[in-house]
Parts: C-alpha cells; structure tokens; sequence
C-alpha cells in the first residue's frame, strides 16, 4: 500500500510540477538594475552575459539619467544595483545611506563631445562656433540631474560660455535624450558622452571632445535596501571582470 502511495505521489508531482514553472510558482530571481542612459547599450549586452553564467537570475535594465534613478531609489523603488554615469550622484546615494559603501566600485571612464546632425548641419566646426548666429538652438541635459549636462555645464563656464550660449539651450532629460534631439536635427549641437555618438554615428558628427570638467567616472554599486544581496554583488563583480570590460570597451568607453 505504501508503495502504491509513493508511486501515485511521484506521477502527482510529474504532472504538478510542470504547472508551478508554468504558472511562474517557480521562477527565475529578478534582479533590478537601474544605470545611467548612456550605458544603455553596453549594459543590455553584459546583462546578457551575466545570465549566461547565472542561472536562475534575470536581469531587469532600468535606464534613465542618474540623478532621477537615485530619486527612484531614494523613494523605495525595489532597486538591487545602481550605476551612475558621475561621482557626484553616487557620492548623494552614499551620504544618504542608500548604498553599501564597500561595494561600491568605479568601473569606465567616457569623454564629454560636441555633436551636430549629420542632415542639415550648422556651420559648427569648434566650440566657439557656437556663438555664432547661425546656431540658434543647443541641446544640453538638465546640469541638475543628467551628469552629460553638469560636465557640459563646468565646462562651458570654464570656458567663459555658459552664460553667453544660455538663451540657446534646449535642456534635455537625459543624454540620451539629448543625442535624439541631434539626432533628428531638431537642433543644432548638443553635448553627449563618445559612446553616445558612437551609436549614432550614422546620424551624428563629432565636432570636438570637450575638456575643462572633472574626469567622467562611473561608479557602481549595491543598494542598501536590496532583499538579494548576493545576486546583487555577484553583478558587481562581473562589471569588474574582463569579459564585462570588453563589452565596455567595444561600446568606446574607457578604463575609470
């Protein structure tokens, strides 16, 4: 009789079994990655690599400007790691408490550029061009909460054009954002990072790397409020790896 019970239980489960995966009862731990717009496209594909390797983990990309990421995590959005494209914005999460300090990691560097539109292009050939009547519309990220923007902003104090050049910004969300508007030509310049250029090389020209700011750094790490720390730090560290480094090299970014 007990032999009989054991075997209907293990044909029970046969069948049971099947309809918890189905019904996703079992299913693969979701970890939440939120990082800076312009590691949009190098981060889809290390995601990618990261789920190769780990089975049973799958890798959720949230995308935007970083200081909005930090106002998402700092309002209890269910975040496991953050990535942000400055010091600064990293350096906020860590006063307050939203990141584990020693995970923290800086992991690529990138380059602050001059673009126009490769249709229609406005006779911008440096950066003092930009005074010029001709240009009349530039595309900046909000200096507040997009990092492209801050650096844009020290810079073009530095050199003596923030004010000047101030009636003709178009403040964008986030650089990505902003490389659209370039993009579309709905604008004449903009400033985004290198590796944002690169993946629309097809529809926008680098005019000139911009200098004059402090070095662009992106830093990582494990937020705080995480229910899945180790899955968590286990991404970390595969930023860290060279495999990673290679993604993020062939994306154009630098070492930090």
């Amino acid at each position: 009789m007990k032999k009989k019970c054991a075997a209907l239980l293990v044909v029970s489960l046969a069948f049971i079994l099947p309809l918890f995966q189905a019904s996703g009862a079992i299913a693969e731990q979701e970890l939440i990655v939120s990082a800076a717009a312009s590691l949009t496209n190098a981060f889809q594909d290390i995601g990618k690599k990261f789920e190769e390797q780990n089975s049973g983990i799958k890798v959720v990309l949230n995308f935007a400007a970083s200081g909005p990421l930090l106002q998402q995590i700092e309002a209890g959005a269910p975040v496991d790691v953050f990535a942000s494209a400055d010091q600064k914005t990293m350096d906020q999460a860590e006063e307050k408490h939203l990141i584990i300090d020693e995970s923290r990691k800086n992991f690529a560097g990138n380059e602050l550029v001059l673009i126009i539109p490769k249709i229609s292009p406005a006779p911008v050939k440096n950066l003092h061009d930009l005074s010029g009547k001709e240009v009349t519309k530039i595309a900046v990220g909000k200096p507040d909460t997009v990092p492209a923007g801050r650096y844009t902003q020290e810079a073009l104090a530095n050199y003596g054009l923030w004010e000047t050049l101030g009636a003709k910004f178009i403040y964008g969300d986030s650089v990505r954002q902003v490389l659209d508007y370039v993009s579309r030509a709905e604008v004449d310049a903009g400033f985004v990072f290198a590796t944002d250029a690169a993946v629309a090389k097809d529809k926008v020209q680098v005019v000139s790397v911009i200098e004059k700011h402090k070095p662009v750094v992106y830093p990582i790490a494990v937020v705080s409020a995480t229910q899945k720390k180790q899955a968590a730090q286990k991404f970390v560290d595969f930023v860290l790896t060279d495999e990673a480094r290679k993604i993020l090299t062939d994306y154009g970014f630098t070492k930090p």
